[in-house]
Protein backbone atom coordinates (compact mmCIF):
# COMPACT_ATOMS: atom_id res chain seq x y z
CA UNK A 1 0.00 0.00 0.00
CA UNK A 2 1.52 3.14 -0.72
CA UNK A 3 0.57 7.12 -1.51
CA UNK A 4 0.19 7.99 -5.36
CA UNK A 5 -0.79 11.23 -6.77
CA UNK A 6 -3.25 10.22 -10.02
CA UNK A 7 -3.07 12.90 -12.84
CA UNK A 8 -7.09 13.96 -13.76
CA UNK A 9 -7.36 12.22 -17.43
CA UNK A 10 -10.82 13.87 -17.75
CA UNK A 11 -12.67 10.47 -17.19
CA UNK A 12 -14.37 8.69 -14.41
CA UNK A 13 -10.68 7.78 -12.75
CA UNK A 14 -9.49 8.83 -9.35
CA UNK A 15 -7.64 11.63 -9.33
CA UNK A 16 -5.48 13.16 -6.59
CA UNK A 17 -3.34 11.92 -3.67
CA UNK A 18 -4.75 8.86 -2.60
CA UNK A 19 -3.97 5.11 -1.39
CA UNK A 20 -3.16 2.51 -3.60
CA UNK A 21 -2.08 -0.82 -4.12
CA UNK A 22 0.95 -1.22 -5.58
CA UNK A 23 0.37 -4.93 -8.46
CA UNK A 24 3.85 -5.86 -9.36
CA UNK A 25 6.94 -7.30 -8.19
CA UNK A 26 9.45 -5.09 -6.73
CA UNK A 27 11.71 -6.20 -9.13
CA UNK A 28 9.23 -5.09 -11.73
CA UNK A 29 9.10 -1.71 -9.84
CA UNK A 30 13.36 -1.48 -9.71
CA UNK A 31 13.34 -2.04 -13.46
CA UNK A 32 10.37 -0.13 -15.18
CA UNK A 33 9.41 3.38 -15.76
CA UNK A 34 5.98 2.64 -14.56
CA UNK A 35 4.20 1.22 -11.46
CA UNK A 36 0.71 -1.02 -11.95
CA UNK A 37 -1.92 -0.17 -9.00
CA UNK A 38 -5.25 -0.59 -7.87
CA UNK A 39 -6.17 2.60 -6.26
CA UNK A 40 -8.82 3.30 -3.22
CA UNK A 41 -11.39 5.54 -2.38
CA UNK A 42 -13.15 5.93 1.01
CA UNK A 43 -16.72 6.49 -0.93
CA UNK A 44 -18.28 3.67 0.40
CA UNK A 45 -21.18 3.85 -2.22
CA UNK A 46 -18.44 2.73 -4.70
CA UNK A 47 -19.30 -0.47 -3.75
CA UNK A 48 -22.34 -0.72 -5.68
CA UNK A 49 -20.03 -1.40 -9.06
CA UNK A 50 -18.64 -4.49 -9.97
CA UNK A 51 -14.98 -5.50 -9.64
CA UNK A 52 -14.49 -3.68 -5.89
CA UNK A 53 -13.53 -4.84 -3.01
CA UNK A 54 -14.45 -3.46 0.85
CA UNK A 55 -10.86 -2.74 3.08
CA UNK A 56 -11.15 -2.05 6.62
CA UNK A 57 -9.04 0.03 8.11
CA UNK A 58 -5.79 -1.37 9.95
CA UNK A 59 -2.52 -0.76 11.51
CA UNK A 60 -0.82 -3.12 9.53
CA UNK A 61 -2.51 -1.55 6.27
CA UNK A 62 -1.81 1.93 7.15
CA UNK A 63 -5.72 2.85 6.46
CA UNK A 64 -7.31 5.28 8.51
CA UNK A 65 -10.93 4.86 7.26
CA UNK A 66 -12.54 2.22 5.43
CA UNK A 67 -11.81 2.12 1.78
CA UNK A 68 -13.33 0.41 -1.37
CA UNK A 69 -10.41 -1.13 -3.32
CA UNK A 70 -11.67 -0.14 -7.00
CA UNK A 71 -10.47 -2.76 -9.47
CA UNK A 72 -11.62 -1.89 -12.26
CA UNK A 73 -9.79 1.22 -12.17
CA UNK A 74 -6.31 -0.91 -12.35
CA UNK A 75 -3.72 1.25 -14.33
CA UNK A 76 -0.43 1.57 -14.95
CA UNK A 77 1.08 5.33 -13.60
CA UNK A 78 4.90 7.08 -14.03
CA UNK A 79 7.22 5.73 -11.13
CA UNK A 80 7.48 8.96 -9.77
CA UNK A 81 3.79 9.84 -8.74
CA UNK A 82 3.93 7.10 -6.14
CA UNK A 83 5.37 8.23 -2.69
CA UNK A 84 5.91 6.42 0.72
CA UNK A 85 5.09 3.22 1.62
CA UNK A 86 1.92 3.19 4.39
CA UNK A 87 0.93 -0.53 4.96
CA UNK A 88 0.61 -3.92 3.67
CA UNK A 89 -2.47 -5.17 2.06
CA UNK A 90 -3.81 -8.71 3.84
CA UNK A 91 -3.21 -12.25 2.26
CA UNK A 92 -7.17 -12.36 1.89
CA UNK A 93 -7.74 -8.79 0.47
CA UNK A 94 -5.02 -9.93 -2.12
CA UNK A 95 -7.00 -13.33 -2.94
CA UNK A 96 -10.36 -11.53 -3.63
CA UNK A 97 -8.78 -8.33 -5.49
CA UNK A 98 -7.34 -11.27 -7.87
CA UNK A 99 -10.74 -12.85 -8.18
CA UNK A 100 -12.28 -9.38 -9.06
CA UNK A 101 -9.33 -8.63 -11.81
CA UNK A 102 -9.85 -12.68 -13.17
CA UNK A 103 -13.30 -11.86 -13.73
CA UNK A 104 -12.69 -8.56 -15.33
CA UNK A 105 -10.44 -10.27 -17.80
CA UNK A 106 -13.05 -13.21 -18.41
CA UNK A 107 -10.69 -15.79 -17.07
CA UNK A 108 -12.17 -18.50 -15.35
CA UNK A 109 -10.55 -20.50 -12.49
CA UNK A 110 -10.43 -23.60 -14.06
CA UNK A 111 -8.54 -20.91 -17.21
CA UNK A 112 -10.97 -22.83 -19.73
CA UNK A 113 -12.14 -19.25 -20.94
CA UNK A 114 -10.49 -18.63 -24.42
CA UNK A 115 -9.76 -15.69 -25.95
CA UNK A 116 -12.45 -15.73 -28.71
CA UNK A 117 -15.08 -15.98 -25.91
CA UNK A 118 -13.67 -12.57 -24.91
CA UNK A 119 -13.88 -11.15 -28.25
Amino acid sequence: MVWVELLSRGGHEQRGRRPAIVFQTADASATLPTVLIVPLTTQLDALRFPRTVFIEPHSSTGLRQRSVALVFQMTAVDARLVNDAIGAVAAETLEAIWRELEALAGRTVDDTTSVADIE
